[in-house]
């Protein structure tokens, strides 16, 4: 008897487990199904998508690396303190993981634009104008995934072993050699794995840099920016352009699975 309602139970679970990875499933492979396989290559070796990928690229990388140098010691202090103000900056930095992207690009124009509350002494001192430019880019690259690189980097640096850090903080070691010769090196992997994330997003991101920089063919214009744009043009190789994002973004979790999956080469 209890045999059979543990049995009910696991195939309630293993069913429900199983519709949720058709929802995900299914729009993939549909995708798949319906690729134009004859000009798949001529559609992704098209000058408009070269020039989207190289867009995408040359803005997500940065945007990563400069998320990274922004997040890491972020993460470090989030993870150490207790505080209320700590925790104030932790929800302030995790908004825009909930925020609507472009509500996120209406923000950063309303704070950088020409006569936002902050960009217009950038371009009345300097003649400095941030959006819809290539820097634009960058900038909304960072607001979206710097969230993503804080959360994975911290979770790590409260999950390591801190007597090796007491044991400095005994023998006199200061908080920047605490950061970055003690904690720093016992989370490189974690790091790794969060600058991945953070790129991943990046490169990704529509909303916040469609509005904040636009989708300026071989300017601003990145390959989620293209794929939408072809979405009304040419649907077939909007499906073409969607299936390198998937890719990519398949190519991403493989390359972490070590870290989320625990499997070992």
């Amino acid at each position: 008897m209890r045999s059979g309602h543990r049995s009910r139970q696991s195939a309630a679970l293993m069913l429900a487990a199983s519709l949720g990875v058709l929802l995900i499933a299914l729009p993939l492979i549909a995708v798949l199904v319906r690729i134009p396989w004859s000009t798949a290559w001529s559609s992704i070796t098209s000058h408009s998508a070269i020039a989207a990928l190289r867009i995408s690229l040359e803005t997500s990388v940065p945007a990563a690396l400069i998320s990274a140098i922004l997040g890491v010691p972020m993460a470090w202090l989030l993870a150490r303190s207790t505080s209320r103000v700590g925790s104030a900056m932790r929800a302030v930095v995790l908004v825009p993981m909930v925020l609507p992207p472009v509500v996120g690009g209406i923000a950063l124009l309303t704070a950088l634009g020409r006569r936002g509350v902050f960009g217009r002494f950038l371009y009345d001192w300097f003649g400095w104008s941030l959006p819809f430019t290539r820097t634009a880019v960058v900038v909304a690259q960072i607001f979206v995934a710097l969230p993503f690189l804080i959360l994975s980097v911290e979770a790590a640096f409260r999950q390591m072993d801190h007597r090796s850090v007491d044991a400095a903080r005994t023998l006199g070691a200061g908080p920047l050699r605490l950061f970055s010769q003690v904690a720093l090196p016992a989370v490189w992997p974690a790091v790794g794995a969060g600058v991945l994330l953070a790129w991943a997003r990046a490169l990704g991101e529509f909303g916040a840099s469609i509005t904040f920089a636009g989708s300026f063919p071989g300017r601003t214009q990145t390959l989620p920016m293209a794929v939408y744009a072809q979405l009304e043009v040419d649907y077939r190789q909007c499906l073409v352009l969607s299936l390198l994002m998937i890719s990519l973004s398949i190519g991403v979790i493989a390359s972490m699975r070590n870290r989320w999956f625990g499997v070992s080469r």
